[in-house]
C-alpha cells in the first residue's frame, strides 16, 4: 500500500499561484493519480487526474488555471495552480489507484480511489 504525502499548500491572495506536490512511498508509474479537494460542508470533489499514459481530466472550474503532472522517476505528483480564486479554498488531497481503467480514471470519482494522503490546506483570500 503506497503512502501519499502532500505538501505545498498555504495562504495566498487571489490571483496568486501555488504548486502542490504529492510524494509516494513506492512506484506509481502505472497508477491513476489525482487531486481532489474538500471545503467545509462540501463533498470531496475531483480537481484533476492523470492516467498511466498521461491523459488528463480537469474539473471545469479549474480548466486553464491548474495543471496536473507527474514525475515517475521521483514517484511524485504535482498540481500547479495559477490565478487562484477564493473559491479554490479547500483541503487538497492526493489519491492513487493502480487498478482503474483509463475511462474510470478520467471519470475521477472520489469513490474509485481508496488510497489517500492526509491533505494540504489551500487558502485564497
Amino acid at each position: 500500500h503506497v503512502q501519499l504525502v502532500e505538501s505545498g499548500g498555504g495562504s495566498v491572495q487571489a490571483g496568486g499561484s501555488l504548486r502542490l506536490s504529492c510524494a509516494a512511498s513506492g512506484y506509481t508509474g502505472r497508477s491513476c493519480m489525482g487531486w481532489f479537494r474538500q471545503a467545509p460542508g462540501n463533498e470531496r470533489e475531483g480537481v484533476a487526474v492523470i492516467g498511466m499514459y498521461g491523459s488528463t481530466t480537469y474539473a471545469d472550474s479549474v480548466k486553464g488555471r491548474f495543471t496536473i503532472s507527474k514525475d515517475n522517476s521521483k514517484n511524485t505528483l504535482y498540481l500547479q495552480m495559477n490565478s487562484l480564486k477564493p473559491e479554490d479554498t479547500a483541503m487538497y488531497y492526493c489519491a492513487a489507484n493502480a487498478w482503474l481503467t483509463t475511462s474510470q480514471c478520467l471519470g475521477f470519482k472520489a469513490t474509485d480511489f481508496g488510497n489517500w494522503g492526509q491533505g494540504t490546506q489551500v487558502t485564497v483570500s
